[in-house]
């Protein structure tokens, strides 16, 4: 994924990323990550857009809300000018100024990316002029809901690009299929899709082996940040819910791949008929 051209993260922006919650993703940010668009392209055939869940041999598997928090470190609950580097005598406002700027560009690229690749909605301006208040929002539920879009969309066979929070979908990947792993990437910290940075796009062929609960081990808990596992958050992860991301309105749909959560799977009940709000982008008269 291509770095942000002269917006790296500054020390000094750090206390407004945190009162935001967007630290975590932050530090993946500053990382360097790329993206193997064919390997991620044969997953997202095994997409099925009215389950929002992979159809793989051995069952239905998908990324769930438990999987954001674990993988970019964002929260799930809550209610619903021209910037390079901050100049060294910068007063307090100023900082405050490039730090929304910096906040901005992380929701525009990281999180909420579409096909332009270069530019960000103006939607984000009312939440960054809060910025009290962004700590507030449910950022990994909506950057879900549109990773969820985007794969349906890519789903299309008149639809080329994927945008979205790649990230998530490729660490997500490398965490649950063990042999598609690159070698050399054993040390890990938090949030878990640091793992990755610097990956090089050597990718085994031993085929699939999927790892149902790979967050229960103890290294991986040794680095979880411990409000993640509050049971107020833990039980959101569970939850069959709809995932808002303004009109992008996409459906949870844990129920189909409860060995996920140490569940014995039942026969899934029929796939929710959500064809109208798939309809809906916000465009026109959608808005």
């Amino acid at each position: 994924m291509r770095r942000q051209q002269g917006m790296q993260l500054d020390e000094r922006y750090i206390p407004y990323l945190q009162m935001a919650r967007l630290y975590h993703l932050a530090r993946l940010n500053d990382r360097w990550f790329r993206l193997d668009e064919p390997f991620v392209s044969v997953f997202v055939e095994r997409w099925r857009l009215e389950t929002h869940t992979f159809h793989m041999p051995f069952g239905e598997c998908t990324i769930t809300l438990q999987d954001v928090v674990y993988q970019l470190g964002l929260p799930v609950d809550g209610h619903y000018e021209t910037f390079g580097e901050c100049p060294e005598e910068a007063d307090e406002e100023t900082v405050r100024r490039f730090a929304r700027a910096y906040i901005m560009m992380l929701l525009g690229t990281q999180l909420f990316a579409d096909k332009s690749g270069n530019r960000i909605h103006i939607r984000w301006l009312p939440f960054v002029a809060r910025l009290e208040e962004m700590s507030g929002y449910s950022w990994g539920s909506a950057a879900l809901a549109w990773l969820y879009r985007c794969m349906c969309r890519l789903a299309n066979r008149h639809v080329v690009k994927l945008a979205g929070p790649l990230q998530l979908l490729r660490s997500w990947i490398f965490w649950r299929f063990p042999r598609f792993r690159p070698a050399g990437y054993d040390a890990f910290s938090w949030p878990l899709a640091s793992r990755w940075s610097g990956y090089n796009l050597n990718v085994s062929e031993n085929g699939p082996q999927f790892i149902w609960m790979p967050y229960s081990t103890p290294d991986v808990l040794q680095v979880v940040h411990p409000e993640v596992l509050e049971p107020r958050h833990t039980m959101l992860w569970r939850c069959v819910t709809s995932l808002i991301y303004f009109a992008v309105v996409e459906w949870h749909q844990v129920d189909r791949v409860l060995p996920q959560f140490g569940g014995v799977q039942a026969r899934p009940q029929p796939a929710l008929n959500i064809d109208f709000l798939m309809s809906k982008d916000g465009r026109g008269g959608d808005r």
